[in-house]
């Protein structure tokens, strides 16, 4: 749930971006790229025309980031890219909320149509979307958004994803 009358400016947009240029990358090689567009500028509208409807409600963010990698020529470039976008995510995530932001990254969107929609060359593929801004009032939000962000949120429990000593045996804690 966005503000849409808050304004992401310049400072708080390249400090995420930042993050995000300096995350983690295996082999030093940098694959993840990005297309911004700013609340009110075309990339921004196209983007929001790309978004799956349940994610439509970014339109009201302040930034949407269309996340995309370079597969390289190599297999293990290919295999490693998209590890690459998620620690780029999370740290783009990560410094919004230290400064007062939230972020919230996507898969529902339009792939193929943001290859047409931005002249993304072969070898690079879109692999999300991250929307950047403020905290909208969920006073004037739609009920079906109310309703969605109340609900608990659920992980497996540690003993399933966490193992020791070989697959399916949980580590000891």
């Amino acid at each position: 749930m966005f503000d849409p009358d808050a304004v992401l400016d310049t400072e708080q947009l390249v400090a995420v971006l930042e993050a995000a240029r300096w995350a983690a990358t295996w082999g030093h090689r940098q694959p993840v790229r990005f297309i911004v567009g700013r609340r009110g500028d075309a990339t921004f509208t196209a983007i929001t025309e790309l978004l799956k409807k349940g994610n439509r409600y970014a339109h009201a963010a302040g930034a949407l980031i269309l996340v995309c990698i370079d597969e390289g020529e190599d297999e293990r470039t290919a295999r490693y890219a998209a590890v690459d976008a998620g620690a780029a995510i999370a740290q783009l995530s990560i410094e919004a909320v230290s400064r007062g932001l939230i972020a919230h990254p996507m898969a529902g969107f339009n792939a193929d149509g943001a290859v047409e929609a931005f002249g993304i060359p072969a070898g690079v593929r879109p692999v999300a979307v991250v929307a950047v801004g403020s905290l909208g009032d969920y006073d004037n939000a739609p009920q079906e958004i109310v309703e969605r962000d109340a609900r608990g949120r659920q992980r497996l429990p540690l003993e399933e994803v966490a193992f020791s000593g070989g697959w399916g045996k949980p580590l000891a804690l």
